[in-house]
């Protein structure tokens, strides 16, 4: 069988095995599983796409449709793989309206929002083009891995589709072995930023839509059977385990073997599905990840001639009463919420390593923090994998948000699709403790059935992590104090009851009305404030009238809402709203907001304001 013929019977079998297929239909809770997960793919990377890209603007969507509109005769000719100037030459009455090899050129990765200011606001399709050289290998398979493009991507190579990607904030692949050609590749991407109403997000959100590629591209080649997935875990009862899957034609009665530095090495063999679970007793002498301590073990995984490694913390976390345990002791989350923008003036969403170290910085040191809430979405690699090792613990979230169409089928399809990418990419984690699966929506029966069959989801993919959800709750006036009364029906479905409360922002509430408030809630289990929070104007000062949008009324809010907080006695964490300001454009007060919520404690720019020091302060007690 000469290369090419066993290449098309690798990928031909495996996509009878799991993973393998565009998509594969799970069990009980339907768990849709990709079929390229390429776990760690960072550190399989053969070519970073990042860097110079042409790029087209498409208003109309003419590359996906002809000319009357008809999606089945798409013109995406145009952009995929014609050289124009050579067609001209060749025969001056050839026709054209486009060109992407001569068409302007942005970098990649980074918003397009942020790149030209007759973009600013653009919300639609845009299209991208870059060439790279490569070989096809021998005995390799080869793949382009997109760590994030918001929001609908369609992906060719040489002209040919690969494939539609939905969701703007969690990594996907297609495999490019049968396209790749030997020299120059030519990849064209069509990103389309705009949300419908069956979307997720829905169309109205309080945030950014930031459209285009935001996270690299990586070019990457893996042996013909490789270890595609890889979860590594410590387990309640002492037992560290590990699921392996392969990928490939031999991925069935492989042998596989698991090395963690300090242990004794595992040996498993996979099933007809390519499938081995290992498992040992941990020592004690093992050192448990914390945020005190994020010790992180070397981890190495071999089977089929293919090797894994990454960087794994073992650690516990469990709900017991209204107590939330790290490694068996009682913990109190300080901590923030965090929007996914650098700091900037003009924040294209491009997070590197040192953007995400400056900002992770101030809440670990600064505010002498140990959780972060990444809201509304799953934030990128870089910043977990700071989370992991300078010690803070995370709640990742899926922008199931305000009310997406909780009754239609696609839609549920779209946020299992989101949550079970999250969860993939990010399950080998120590700092991840918490799956969140919705931000303040509305109380429906049907809202309820979505966000069940979600909590489910997450329990059937990693059972060794809370879920939650940010609830609203329901505020009344009761003999002249403030009563807050948590009663969601979804509560039973989640670990924690986590609630935003802005009481003293939104409405007429004196902030000295704030500590007599009565909390009250359906079910004894521990309770996070996910978000509270007022705007300030950094450099607004009023000092006597403290008016909102000052940095002492800003303060102040602070000082009222933690005085409520230490009056709940099943209270067991903060993630106030929010880190820092940042780009909102149904924001649009002319003189405080000027298209950014500016609830941060931190300014665009960096500059802390009177509130950051309130909440360190707080929050050092806590810490003891």
């Amino acid at each position: 069988m000469n290369r090419r013929d066993l290449i098309k019977a690798s990928v031909a079998v495996a996509a009878l095995l799991p993973g393998a297929s565009a998509w594969a239909q799970g069990t009980a809770s339907s768990v849709a599983k990709p079929n390229i997960v390429l776990a760690n793919a960072t550190a399989r990377t053969k070519l970073d796409l990042s860097g110079e890209w042409h790029v087209s603007i498409d208003p109309y969507r003419a590359g996906l449709v002809d000319a009357v509109g008809d999606p089945s005769k798409p013109r995406h000719w145009r952009y995929a793989d014609v050289h124009v100037e050579d067609a001209e030459v060749k025969n001056p009455g050839t026709f054209f309206e486009q060109d992407m090899r001569r068409s302007d050129t942005v970098t990649l990765p980074g918003s397009w929002n942020a790149q030209r200011p007759e973009w600013r606001y653009y919300d639609g399709l845009m299209w991208y083009q870059r060439a790279f050289e490569a070989q096809a290998e021998a005995g390799k398979r080869a793949f382009l891995y997109f760590e994030a493009s918001n929001y609908t991507t369609h992906v060719y190579l040489n002209g040919k589709k690969l494939g539609v990607h939905v969701g703007g904030f969690t990594p996907f692949a297609f495999e490019v072995t049968e396209v790749l050609r030997d020299g120059e590749n030519r990849v064209t991407l069509g990103v389309d930023s705009e949300h419908d109403a069956n979307a997720v997000p829905p169309v109205i959100t309080d945030w950014d839509i930031y459209g285009g590629v935001t996270r690299p591209i990586r070019f990457i080649t893996t042996p013909l059977t490789y270890i595609d997935d890889a979860f590594v875990r410590l387990g309640k009862d002492g037992i560290i385990r590990a699921s392996v899957t392969l990928n490939g034609a031999a991925a069935a009665n492989q042998k596989v073997v698991l090395t963690i530095k300090g242990l004794k090495a595992l040996t498993a063999t996979t099933d007809g599905n390519g499938r081995a679970e290992l498992s040992v007793k941990a020592p004690k002498s093992l050192k448990l990840w914390t945020p005190e301590t994020p010790t992180l073990h070397e981890v190495r995984i071999e089977a089929a001639g293919d090797v894994f490694t990454d960087r794994i913390g073992f650690r516990t976390v469990e709900v017991r009463g209204e107590d939330i345990l790290l490694n068996g002791k009682p913990i109190f989350l300080r901590g923030i919420s965090h929007h996914e923008e650098e700091i900037g003036t003009n924040p294209a969403r491009v997070i590197t390593e040192d953007a995400a170290r400056r900002l992770l910085t101030e809440i670990k040191t600064g505010l002498n923090g140990n959780y972060v809430r990444l809201s509304h979405y799953p934030h990128s690699e870089v910043t977990v994998r700071l989370c992991d090792e300078m010690g803070l613990l995370v709640w990742s979230e899926i922008p199931v948000y305000w009310a997406v169409n909780f009754g239609n089928p696609d839609t549920l399809k779209t946020a299992q699709t989101m949550l079970t990418e999250n969860i993939l990419r990010d399950r080998n984690r120590a700092s991840v403790i918490i799956w969140s699966i919705a931000n303040e929506t509305p109380q429906t029966e049907v809202r309820n059935k979505f966000l069940r069959t979600l909590a489910q989801t997450a329990r059937d993919l990693d059972e060794t992590r809370l879920v939650s959800a940010a609830l609203l709750v329901e505020r009344k006036i009761v003999d002249g104090h403030i009563d807050m009364h948590i009663d969601d029906p979804l509560i039973p479905a989640l670990d924690i009851m986590s609630v935003n409360t802005y009481n003293g922002w939104y409405g007429d509430d004196k902030l000295e009305a704030l500590p007599s408030t009565v909390w009250r809630a359906d079910g004894k289990k521990p309770m996070i404030f996910s978000e509270f929070g007022a705007d300030s104007k950094a450099g607004f000062h009023d000092p006597q009238l403290k008016r909102k949008f000052s940095e002492e009324y800003q303060a102040d809010y602070y000082r009222y809402t933690l005085a409520m907080a230490d009056k709940i006695p099943n209270l067991r964490g903060l993630s106030p709203w929010i880190l820092k300001d940042f780009q909102a454009p149904r924001r649009q007060h002319p003189v405080y907001q000027q298209g950014w919520n500016r609830k941060g404690v931190i300014s665009e720019t960096g500059e802390r304001k009177l509130a950051f020091n309130v909440l360190s302060d707080y929050y050092k007690t806590k810490a003891g």
